[in-house]
């Protein structure tokens, strides 16, 4: 009787162990499918013809540029260019800077300088809101590629009432598509599914 129940109990045991096995082969499968294209979630990538093309701070010489050559092929009126308004470089302040080079360029009647006193995208898109004119029902974003789903979701959520579109700047010193193929892919990837997490969980909502 005995040898009976410790054998029932042996083969519960072992398709126990199986179901286990099958659970974690199949979590670690969806961990390397996940893996394999999460760099390639981030990126949304579908410019649209707008009223005005938007230029989030940072990165500014990939940004702009993609959104001077955006602006060249007629894919929005005006370009608005966020500048921290705060930042200085050396005795220089970042609106200084902006505007000096914006005043040399051929378009430069067509472009504007946006001062933005927020630090996240969140607090971005209600600086840029006080740019915006009514006429500007249409915007396209421009940020760097790993940006650009975070960035399209907070604008589409805070600024209601406007429609918006996205333009990926690319910079391979900052992120690739395979990202484990270079430390600083890995380390941007990592860094912006962190934020892209938390404004779904927690900051959107507040």
């Amino acid at each position: 009787m005995n040898n009976g129940l410790s054998s029932d109990r042996f083969y519960r045991q072992r398709a126990s162990d199986r179901r286990n096995w099958i659970a974690a082969a199949i979590i670690g499968l969806l961990l390397l499918i996940f893996a394999a294209v999460a760099g390639r979630m981030l990126i949304v990538n579908h410019p649209l013809k707008s009223d005005t093309i938007v230029v989030l701070a940072g990165e500014t010489d990939r940004r702009l540029d993609r959104g001077l050559q955006l602006l060249d092929q007629g894919y929005g009126r005006t370009l608005i260019l966020d500048v921290p308004a705060a930042a200085k470089i050396y005795a220089f302040t970042e609106l200084q800077l902006a505007r000096k080079y914006i005043d040399s360029l051929p378009d430069a009647a067509s472009i504007r300088i946006c001062p933005i006193e927020g630090l996240s995208t969140k607090a971005e898109s209600h600086d840029v809101e006080k740019c915006l004119t009514p006429a500007d029902s249409n915007v396209l974003i421009v940020t760097s590629e790993f940006h650009t789903r975070r960035a399209l979701s907070i604008f589409r959520h805070e600024l209601r009432g406007r429609s918006f579109s996205v333009a990926a700047a690319y910079d391979e010193t900052q992120f690739g598509v395979d990202w484990w193929k270079h430390r600083q892919w890995a380390k941007t990837l990592v860094d912006e599914w962190l934020r892209l997490i938390w404004w779904n969980l927690v900051d959107r909502w507040h």
